[in-house]
Protein backbone atom coordinates (compact mmCIF):
# COMPACT_ATOMS: atom_id res chain seq x y z
CA UNK A 1 0.00 0.00 0.00
CA UNK A 2 2.44 2.37 0.74
CA UNK A 3 4.54 1.41 -2.67
CA UNK A 4 1.24 2.38 -4.38
CA UNK A 5 0.88 5.66 -2.77
CA UNK A 6 4.53 6.72 -3.01
CA UNK A 7 4.28 5.72 -6.26
CA UNK A 8 0.64 8.08 -6.88
CA UNK A 9 2.83 10.82 -5.54
CA UNK A 10 5.57 10.45 -7.69
CA UNK A 11 3.65 10.41 -10.58
CA UNK A 12 1.49 13.59 -9.77
CA UNK A 13 4.51 15.11 -8.59
CA UNK A 14 6.28 14.35 -12.02
CA UNK A 15 2.78 15.46 -13.98
CA UNK A 16 2.89 19.16 -11.86
CA UNK A 17 6.65 19.42 -12.82
CA UNK A 18 6.05 18.46 -16.30
CA UNK A 19 2.95 21.13 -16.56
CA UNK A 20 5.22 23.65 -14.88
CA UNK A 21 7.67 23.03 -17.94
CA UNK A 22 5.06 23.29 -20.41
CA UNK A 23 3.64 26.85 -18.76
CA UNK A 24 7.48 27.84 -19.13
CA UNK A 25 7.50 26.68 -22.49
CA UNK A 26 4.80 28.82 -23.66
CA UNK A 27 5.92 32.18 -21.48
CA UNK A 28 9.61 31.73 -23.19
CA UNK A 29 7.86 31.83 -26.51
CA UNK A 30 5.69 35.21 -25.70
CA UNK A 31 8.94 36.88 -24.12
CA UNK A 32 10.45 36.09 -27.43
CA UNK A 33 7.49 37.51 -29.81
CA UNK A 34 7.55 41.04 -27.54
CA UNK A 35 10.35 41.83 -30.43
CA UNK A 36 10.22 38.94 -32.82
CA UNK A 37 7.99 38.17 -35.19
CA UNK A 38 6.38 34.41 -35.20
CA UNK A 39 7.33 32.71 -38.57
CA UNK A 40 4.19 30.36 -37.72
CA UNK A 41 1.76 29.27 -35.58
CA UNK A 42 0.30 25.67 -34.34
CA UNK A 43 -3.08 25.72 -36.94
CA UNK A 44 -0.58 27.06 -40.04
CA UNK A 45 1.54 24.02 -39.15
CA UNK A 46 -1.64 21.98 -38.76
CA UNK A 47 -3.38 22.87 -42.08
CA UNK A 48 0.13 23.19 -44.00
CA UNK A 49 0.05 19.28 -43.15
CA UNK A 50 -2.90 18.57 -44.08
CA UNK A 51 -2.74 20.62 -47.63
CA UNK A 52 0.31 18.71 -48.22
CA UNK A 53 -1.12 15.42 -48.16
CA UNK A 54 -2.69 16.41 -51.42
CA UNK A 55 -0.29 18.29 -53.22
CA UNK A 56 3.52 17.50 -51.29
CA UNK A 57 4.85 21.08 -52.27
CA UNK A 58 1.84 23.03 -51.72
CA UNK A 59 2.71 26.31 -49.18
CA UNK A 60 0.93 28.67 -47.50
CA UNK A 61 0.42 32.27 -48.63
CA UNK A 62 1.61 34.55 -45.47
CA UNK A 63 3.79 37.70 -45.42
CA UNK A 64 4.06 39.66 -42.39
CA UNK A 65 3.59 43.47 -41.91
CA UNK A 66 4.56 45.59 -39.53
CA UNK A 67 1.33 46.88 -37.75
CA UNK A 68 1.53 50.49 -39.16
CA UNK A 69 1.06 49.14 -43.24
CA UNK A 70 -2.54 47.72 -42.18
CA UNK A 71 -5.43 49.41 -42.94
CA UNK A 72 -6.79 51.15 -39.67
CA UNK A 73 -9.82 49.95 -41.62
CA UNK A 74 -9.54 46.87 -41.16
CA UNK A 75 -7.94 47.26 -37.69
CA UNK A 76 -11.30 49.06 -37.00
CA UNK A 77 -13.04 46.51 -38.64
CA UNK A 78 -11.51 43.64 -36.71
CA UNK A 79 -12.12 45.16 -33.49
CA UNK A 80 -16.15 45.85 -34.53
CA UNK A 81 -16.10 41.90 -35.69
CA UNK A 82 -14.96 40.10 -32.91
CA UNK A 83 -14.16 41.93 -30.33
CA UNK A 84 -15.44 45.52 -29.13
CA UNK A 85 -14.01 45.65 -25.86
CA UNK A 86 -10.35 44.79 -26.82
CA UNK A 87 -9.53 47.67 -25.18
CA UNK A 88 -10.52 47.41 -22.02
CA UNK A 89 -10.77 44.04 -20.84
CA UNK A 90 -7.53 42.09 -19.72
CA UNK A 91 -8.60 39.09 -21.79
CA UNK A 92 -11.64 37.58 -21.01
CA UNK A 93 -15.08 39.26 -21.85
CA UNK A 94 -16.86 37.84 -18.86
CA UNK A 95 -20.40 39.57 -19.86
CA UNK A 96 -20.15 37.86 -23.46
CA UNK A 97 -19.30 34.94 -21.88
CA UNK A 98 -22.28 34.80 -19.63
CA UNK A 99 -24.47 35.56 -22.62
CA UNK A 100 -23.21 32.99 -24.73
CA UNK A 101 -23.33 30.51 -22.01
CA UNK A 102 -26.88 31.45 -21.17
CA UNK A 103 -27.46 31.53 -25.19
CA UNK A 104 -26.08 27.78 -25.27
CA UNK A 105 -27.89 26.28 -22.34
CA UNK A 106 -31.35 27.70 -23.78
CA UNK A 107 -30.40 26.17 -27.65
CA UNK A 108 -29.28 23.22 -26.07
CA UNK A 109 -26.19 23.02 -28.02
CA UNK A 110 -22.82 25.30 -28.51
CA UNK A 111 -23.95 28.04 -31.00
CA UNK A 112 -22.15 31.13 -29.61
CA UNK A 113 -18.77 31.58 -28.47
CA UNK A 114 -17.01 34.47 -26.46
CA UNK A 115 -13.23 34.29 -27.14
CA UNK A 116 -11.86 37.89 -27.08
CA UNK A 117 -9.21 38.42 -30.02
CA UNK A 118 -6.31 37.66 -27.07
CA UNK A 119 -7.95 33.92 -26.67
CA UNK A 120 -8.09 33.78 -29.89
CA UNK A 121 -4.35 34.43 -30.40
CA UNK A 122 -3.80 32.02 -27.68
CA UNK A 123 -5.49 29.27 -29.43
CA UNK A 124 -3.86 30.25 -33.14
CA UNK A 125 -0.21 30.20 -31.59
CA UNK A 126 0.16 26.81 -29.66
CA UNK A 127 -2.58 25.05 -29.17
CA UNK A 128 -5.49 22.43 -31.60
CA UNK A 129 -8.92 23.40 -32.45
CA UNK A 130 -9.75 20.12 -30.04
CA UNK A 131 -12.84 21.12 -27.74
CA UNK A 132 -11.56 19.80 -24.57
CA UNK A 133 -11.90 21.28 -21.12
CA UNK A 134 -7.79 21.00 -20.60
CA UNK A 135 -7.61 23.28 -24.10
CA UNK A 136 -9.72 25.74 -22.83
CA UNK A 137 -7.85 25.91 -19.23
CA UNK A 138 -4.51 26.41 -21.25
CA UNK A 139 -6.15 28.93 -23.65
CA UNK A 140 -6.76 30.63 -20.83
CA UNK A 141 -3.07 30.58 -19.24
CA UNK A 142 -1.80 31.89 -22.45
CA UNK A 143 -4.15 34.38 -22.50
CA UNK A 144 -2.95 35.32 -19.03
CA UNK A 145 0.42 35.51 -20.03
CA UNK A 146 -0.31 37.08 -23.76
CA UNK A 147 -2.15 40.31 -21.96
CA UNK A 148 0.57 40.33 -18.99
CA UNK A 149 3.54 40.32 -21.24
CA UNK A 150 2.24 42.18 -23.92
CA UNK A 151 0.89 45.18 -25.28
CA UNK A 152 -2.41 45.79 -26.44
CA UNK A 153 -0.76 46.77 -29.77
CA UNK A 154 1.37 44.05 -30.04
CA UNK A 155 -0.81 41.30 -29.68
CA UNK A 156 -3.07 43.26 -32.27
CA UNK A 157 -0.36 43.18 -34.30
CA UNK A 158 0.17 39.15 -33.98
CA UNK A 159 -3.47 38.43 -34.52
CA UNK A 160 -3.66 40.66 -37.65
CA UNK A 161 -0.42 38.83 -39.43
CA UNK A 162 -1.48 35.43 -38.32
CA UNK A 163 -4.86 34.75 -39.01
CA UNK A 164 -6.78 32.60 -41.16
CA UNK A 165 -8.59 34.38 -43.74
CA UNK A 166 -9.00 31.46 -46.51
CA UNK A 167 -7.66 27.93 -47.10
CA UNK A 168 -3.85 28.29 -46.82
CA UNK A 169 -4.24 32.09 -46.78
CA UNK A 170 -2.99 34.03 -43.12
CA UNK A 171 -2.46 37.04 -41.98
CA UNK A 172 -4.26 40.57 -43.63
CA UNK A 173 -1.27 40.89 -46.29
CA UNK A 174 -1.83 37.57 -48.15
CA UNK A 175 -5.63 38.16 -47.28
CA UNK A 176 -6.09 41.33 -48.91
CA UNK A 177 -3.93 40.14 -52.40
CA UNK A 178 -5.99 36.98 -52.15
CA UNK A 179 -9.50 38.67 -51.98
CA UNK A 180 -9.26 42.40 -53.56
CA UNK A 181 -5.47 42.10 -55.39
CA UNK A 182 -4.11 44.46 -52.80
CA UNK A 183 -1.80 45.16 -50.08
CA UNK A 184 -3.54 45.49 -46.33
CA UNK A 185 -2.26 48.80 -46.57
CA UNK A 186 -4.59 49.86 -49.51
CA UNK A 187 -8.00 48.39 -48.02
CA UNK A 188 -11.11 50.70 -47.82
CA UNK A 189 -13.92 50.44 -45.42
CA UNK A 190 -16.01 48.17 -47.21
CA UNK A 191 -12.85 45.56 -48.13
CA UNK A 192 -12.00 45.72 -44.70
CA UNK A 193 -15.54 44.63 -43.42
CA UNK A 194 -15.96 41.89 -45.23
CA UNK A 195 -12.56 40.54 -44.38
CA UNK A 196 -13.91 40.88 -41.18
CA UNK A 197 -17.11 39.25 -41.79
CA UNK A 198 -15.35 36.46 -42.81
CA UNK A 199 -13.56 35.84 -40.02
CA UNK A 200 -15.71 32.76 -38.53
CA UNK A 201 -15.60 31.06 -41.29
CA UNK A 202 -13.19 32.13 -43.62
CA UNK A 203 -12.41 29.07 -45.92
CA UNK A 204 -16.15 29.17 -46.63
CA UNK A 205 -15.46 31.94 -48.88
CA UNK A 206 -13.20 31.80 -51.58
CA UNK A 207 -12.41 35.14 -53.79
CA UNK A 208 -15.52 36.60 -55.45
CA UNK A 209 -18.05 34.19 -53.64
CA UNK A 210 -20.80 36.02 -52.19
CA UNK A 211 -23.69 34.90 -49.45
CA UNK A 212 -26.72 36.58 -47.78
CA UNK A 213 -25.07 36.43 -44.66
CA UNK A 214 -22.21 37.71 -45.34
CA UNK A 215 -23.53 40.77 -47.30
CA UNK A 216 -25.86 41.08 -44.06
CA UNK A 217 -22.79 40.79 -41.81
CA UNK A 218 -20.29 43.33 -43.82
CA UNK A 219 -22.62 45.86 -43.93
CA UNK A 220 -23.37 45.15 -39.56
CA UNK A 221 -19.41 45.48 -39.86
CA UNK A 222 -19.26 48.19 -41.34
CA UNK A 223 -22.05 50.29 -39.30
CA UNK A 224 -19.64 49.19 -35.84
CA UNK A 225 -16.64 50.68 -37.14
CA UNK A 226 -16.47 54.07 -36.25
CA UNK A 227 -16.93 53.46 -32.48
CA UNK A 228 -14.32 50.74 -32.89
CA UNK A 229 -11.02 51.82 -30.36
CA UNK A 230 -7.84 50.02 -31.96
CA UNK A 231 -4.54 50.38 -30.06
Amino acid sequence: MRRLLRWTWCSLLLALCGLIVVQFWFLAHILHWADHNPESTAFMRARLEILREDDPDDELAHGWVPYQRISNHLKQAVIAAEDAKFMTHSGFDWEAIQEAHDRNVREGEIVRGASTITQQLAKNLFLSGERAWWRKAQEAAITVMLETVLTKRRIFEIYLNVVEWGDGVYGAEAAAHYHFRMPASALAPAEAARLAAMLPSPRSYPPGRDTLYLQQRTADVLSHMHYAHIP
